[in-house]
């Protein structure tokens, strides 16, 4: 029985003659068929000559492609590109015996080949996140795939698509152990993962070789985690030997975590304070003061005139910009949180700095930078790009995903 249709109006193949994996509504001059949501539909030229194979959702992304290259979407292709984006892992070490980091991306979406699924791997459990109901359903089948392929080292599969699957699920395990926390390591670091609590994944995996950096550069450094979550940055900056970590977050689970996280690493006498606050007003300084979740109180210092100052400051902050119509009040809030935190850094701080929107250009994100320095007439020196690590891969012809951008700043007097 032959698929639903995607019939592209006249001069709108460009994209796809670029292999881009995203077919626009509006690229669409008539549908063939009755495609349901995340069915596989062909995509045709105008003049009729196939193109694409991939799943249709009824958004302005009205297709996901899968292959230009056959037709034949099948089991064995699924297995096929699972392999490749695991044997790519393999070579870069990450299931090493011996290696003192067992969290990492295993699939990511487009660049590998499989668009719509997020795969992340925690010391043995696999969480998988769908962003299309196409690969949503296809689960059942890619957690026996998983489990063949990752066999001994796989303990469970994790269904995390509640947030982002259209139309929703149910978060909860598919396959294995059900045990709903789980002890992790990262680059020397322990941390538990809640997979029913947790953002994203259970975790911001992307940022691992940042929060290394933070490690290389913390030593006898303030540090200032903004948007801390539970504690990766801090954890990095401790064990580099900073003098003081402070970690703010709005959420008091995420905190108290963190808390958890950094005694199971440095015990109760480490030198860090976790911190429950909006980060603009802890930035601003606004009268009230935030809460303190800390088993210390020896690094109870005012908001207002931090003394000693910061003089290493991390703005990891949400996603301000989810799609263009944000755009310009996300470059605001970016743009707000980056200019109070150069204003309170100590002279020739560093200040590490991102955003995760992939509505925000890295032209957009370093003009935003430069407003936020004039803003707060400082001098800034770019020491560093700051991309997500090697195991987010981004297809060249996707470049879409390459959505989070970070740059490492040192700050000085004008």
């Amino acid at each position: 029985m032959s698929r639903p249709q995607l019939v592209l109006a006249h001069g709108k193949e460009k994209a796809l003659l670029r292999r881009h994996p995203w077919i626009f509504s509006g690229a669409v001059k008539r549908i063939v068929g009755e495609p349901q949501e995340g069915d596989l539909v062909d995509v045709l030229a105008a003049d009729g000559h196939w193109m694409a194979v991939g799943h249709y959702q009824s958004e302005s992304i009205i297709c996901k492609v899968l292959s230009f290259d056959t037709q034949s979407v099948d089991a064995c292709f699924f297995e096929q590109r699972l392999k490749s984006a695991i044997d790519y892992r393999r070579r870069l070490g990450f299931f090493s015996e011996g290696n003192s980091t067992n969290v990492f991306r295993l699939v990511n979406g487009e660049g590998d080949y499989l668009p719509g699924l997020i795969c992340d791997w925690y010391n043995g459990v696999l969480v998988m996140q769908a962003h299309s109901v196409g690969m949503h359903r296809l689960f059942p089948m890619l957690t026996e795939m998983f489990v063949k392929l990752l066999t001994p080292h796989i303990v469970s599969v994790f269904d995390k698509s509640s947030a982002t699957v259209p139309g929703g699920s149910d978060d909860g395990f598919l396959w294995g152990d059900e045990t709903p926390e789980r002890e992790i390591c990262e680059h020397g670091n322990r941390m538990f993962i809640n997979f029913y609590e947790g953002q994203k994944t259970g975790f911001f995996v992307d940022q691992r070789e940042n929060r290394h950096l933070v490690g290389e550069l913390a030593k006898g450094r303030r540090v200032l985690n903004c948007f801390g979550y539970t504690g990766g940055f801090s954890l990095a900056a401790l064990r580099g030997g900073a003098e003081y970590v402070e970690t703010v977050d709005i959420s008091k689970k995420a905190i108290e975590l963190c808390n958890r996280n950094v005694e199971l690493n440095f015990g109760k006498d480490a030198p860090h304070k976790g911190t429950v606050a909006d980060v603009l007003q802890f930035l601003g300084a606004e009268s009230g003061g935030p809460e303190c979740v800390s088993p210390l109180s020896a690094f109870r210092f005012p908001l207002s005139a931090p003394n000693p100052p910061f003089d290493l400051i991390i703005l990891d902050p949400p996603a301000f910009a989810k799609n263009h119509r944000a755009l310009q009040q996300g470059l605001k809030g970016y743009r707000n949180i980056n200019q109070k935190a150069m204003e309170m850094i100590a002279d020739g701080g560093l200040l590490f700095t991102f955003s995760c929107s992939q509505a925000v250009s890295r032209d957009d994100f370093q003009t935003m930078v430069f407003t936020a320095a004039a803003n707060a007439h400082k001098k800034v020196r770019i020491v560093r790009q700051l991309p997500h690590a090697i195991d987010h891969p981004v297809s060249i012809y996707h470049p879409e995903g390459e959505y989070l951008k970070g740059l490492l700043l040192q700050i000085e007097k004008a």
